[in-house]
């Protein structure tokens, strides 16, 4: 068994639709996974940008993710949102500069051995880090690049 990320929206290292960037609708794509490890109890999904030319940049944190479930469907409200760097809460899709060249967009799924976190709605990717940091069985991940 592997556990494994997939988005169908797009193949591993491929353009990311437009839908799902600021360009478009601006909507999470279609997540799924399979093979979760033994004692997983939640998920946490973080979405990032390392080629931003302040640093890696997040664009979406999500948690409390139920252990059975196997599929977040576009524009997801499952689970407990965190704030961007965009400064909203929820999913901000890719929007590099223009004329910045492509930049890679990593999906990470990470399994918990917790069922919840007790992180509030809204509570930064380093709170985020600071509540999973002891609690990560596994990480499954997925990359789409995406330049304006």
């Amino acid at each position: 068994m592997d556990f494994r990320l997939k988005i169908r929206a797009f193949e591993y290292g491929s353009k990311i639709p437009s839908k799902y960037t600021c360009e478009g609708e601006d909507v999470s794509p279609p997540i799924a996974w399979e093979d979760p490890p033994e004692g997983t109890e939640s998920f946490v999904f973080i979405v990032d940008d390392p080629d931003a030319p302040s640093g890696t940049f997040t664009h979406w944190i999500l948690w409390d993710i139920p252990k059975d479930k196997r599929f977040l469907e576009e524009g997801t409200q499952e689970g407990t949102p965190g704030r961007n760097d965009f400064g909203k809460i929820g999913y901000g899709g890719p929007c590099p500069p223009r004329g910045h060249g492509p930049h890679r967009y990593f999906f990470k799924l990470y399994a918990i051995d917790a069922p919840s976190l007790n992180l509030k709605k809204g509570s930064s990717r380093s709170n985020l880090e600071k509540a999973m940091k002891d609690h990560i069985i596994r990480e499954a991940e997925y990359m789409g690049i995406y330049e304006r």
